[in-house]
């Protein structure tokens, strides 16, 4: 579905792209990358803001203050908060997750990251992930970024999602498996 061409998909792909080379040319790559993060986390953390920034109905001076005070109270880049600026007045704040999103996979592309999802059985300590993240990346040669999820129905084990490529060690699909095969039978 992300490979699909609709409006929302080239609108924030054009966005992004446009933010990413404004970030690389000043260099402020990382900088615009933690305030990104900022965002998107009160994006995560807080519907009603989500629900601010897709009402059409709101007008734009309102988001535009609200943006221009966020800027403030966190610190935002300059560069960053004038891309806000203009994403309000070209009415196409709506996109902004979308636009972030796409934000940081150029930017991880350029890098040379892949981001990747690894579901397991169990919560995973933060050193268990990180030796996962180190092995796997050392394995592959290039830097890979994890989501980590946790699914008791796997029973033991974990799952990878790298792009289309999953690889499932569950001790459900081995189950599944046999119980496929001795169906064959």
């Amino acid at each position: 579905m992300s490979g699909i061409k609709t409006f929302s998909n080239e609108t924030s792909e054009r966005y992004a792209l446009a933010l990413f080379e404004l970030a690389s040319e000043k260099s402020e790559l990382e900088d615009i990358e933690k305030n990104i993060s900022l965002i998107k986390e009160i994006c995560r953390s807080n519907p009603d803001f989500n629900s601010f920034l897709k009402n059409p109905t709101n007008q734009t001076e309102l988001q535009s203050q609200v943006f221009a005070e966020i800027s403030k109270i966190m610190k935002l880049n300059d560069n960053f908060s004038n891309f806000l600026q203009l994403v309000i007045n070209k009415r196409r704040i709506f996109f902004l997750e979308k636009i972030l999103d796409k934000f940081i996979k150029i930017s991880s592309k350029i890098k040379g990251k892949i981001d990747a999802t690894l579901i397991s059985s169990k919560d995973l300590s933060q050193d268990e992930r990180y030796k996962i993240s180190q092995e796997i990346s050392k394995a592959i040669k290039s830097k890979i970024e994890f989501t980590f999820k946790t699914d008791k129905s796997l029973i033991s084990g974990i799952k990878i999602q790298v792009g289309s490529l999953l690889i499932d060690t569950s001790l459900s699909n081995k189950l599944k498996r046999i119980k496929q095969s001795m169906t064959e039978i």
